[in-house]
C-alpha cells in the first residue's frame, strides 16, 4: 500500500539522520507532490510513523522528528545490561554507593525481613551510549548483597554477577508508576526538581520464593517508555490493577 511505503520511506529517512529530531517533515502538500497521491495515505503514513514514536503533530504547524524513547518490556525481567545491548546502545554505570545497612520499616517489608535487619544498599546511575537514563536504588538481603563487595559494579550487570554465585531469580514481581523527581533523581538524571521520572519497582525471589531483592529504579520519562504483553484475558484484574490508597 501507498501509506506504508511513504512511512517506510519517511522510517528510513530518521534513522539515518537525514531528518534529525527537531526536523519537520515535508508537509502533507509536499510529499503528496513527491509521491503522486492523495493526502489520504499521507495522513495513514504520519499517524504510523506517530504511533511509533518516531514523530509528533501540533495543529498549525508540520510533523516534527522527536527523539525516539527506548522501550523497555517489563512483563520479563532482562537486565539493564543487556536490554542496552539489544538496543544498539552502550551500557554504562556509575556507582554512587554500596553499603551495609540496617533495614527501615520499608526496605523490612519489601523484603520480609524484620525491620533493624543488616542489608546491603547499592545506589547506581545507568547510561546509555552515555546518557545519564536510570538511578537505580537496589537493597538485598546481607547474604546477597555481599557478593557485591569488592566488584567493580560500573564494569558489570548485577543480575548477572549474582547469578554466577547462586543467587538468580525465578519469580519476579513489577509495579509501575511516575513520580516527581526528588533532589537526589534530578541531580544525578539532570532533570530539574520535580519533574517527572517513571518508577519501576521490582521485588525478585529465588527458586525456593523467598525475596531477596527489592529494587526501586527511576527512569527519565523522557528518554524511556515501558510496554507490556498480555497473553490472555483474567476474570478478575487486581493482579495487574489496584486502588491507590485508602
Amino acid at each position: 500500500m501507498v501509506y506504508k511505503l511513504i512511512a517506510d520511506d519517511l522510517r528510513e529517512r530518521i534513522s539515518s539522520g537525514q531528518l534529525a529530531p527537531g526536523d519537520d517533515v515535508p508537509t502533507e502538500a509536499e510529499l503528496a507532490e513527491l509521491w503522486s497521491t492523495s493526502r489520504g495515505p499521507i495522513r495513514n503514513a504520519l499517524a504510523t510513523l506517530r504511533h511509533e514514536g518516531l514523530i509528533e503533530t501540533t495543529r498549525g504547524r508540520p510533523a516534527r522528528v522527536v527523539e525516539r524513547k527506548a522501550h523497555q518490556a517489563v512483563d520479563v525481567s532482562i537486565p539493564f545490561t543487556r536490554w542496552a545491548r539489544d538496543l544498539g546502545a552502550a551500557p554504562g554505570a556509575i556507582t554512587q554507593e554500596v553499603s551495609l545497612r540496617r533495614a527501615d520499616a520499608e526496605h523490612a517489608e519489601a523484603l520480609g525481613v524484620e525491620p533493624g535487619t543488616l542489608v546491603v544498599h547499592v545506589l547506581r546511575l545507568r547510561l546509555l551510549d552515555g546518557r545519564p537514563t536510570m538511578l537505580e536504588r537496589l537493597t538485598y538481603i546481607e547474604p546477597v548483597g555481599r557478593v557485591l563487595f569488592g566488584i567493580d559494579l560500573d564494569a558489570v550487570s548485577i543480575t548477572e554477577v549474582l547469578a554466577e554465585h547462586g543467587f538468580g531469580s525465578s519469580d519476579v514481581d513489577h509495579e509501575i508508576d511516575a513520580i516527581a523527581a526528588d533532589e537526589l533523581d534530578a541531580s544525578l538524571l539532570g532533570l530539574a526538581p520535580g519533574a517527572p521520572v517513571l518508577r519501576l519497582r521490582r521485588v525478585s525471589r529465588d527458586d525456593d520464593g523467598r525475596v531477596f531483592e527489592a529494587s526501586d529504579d527511576r527512569y527519565r520519562s523522557d528518554l524511556v517508555r515501558f510496554t507490556v504483553a498480555a497473553s490472555g484475558r483474567a476474570q478478575r484484574g487486581e493482579h495487574y490493577l489496584r486502588p491507590i490508597g485508602g
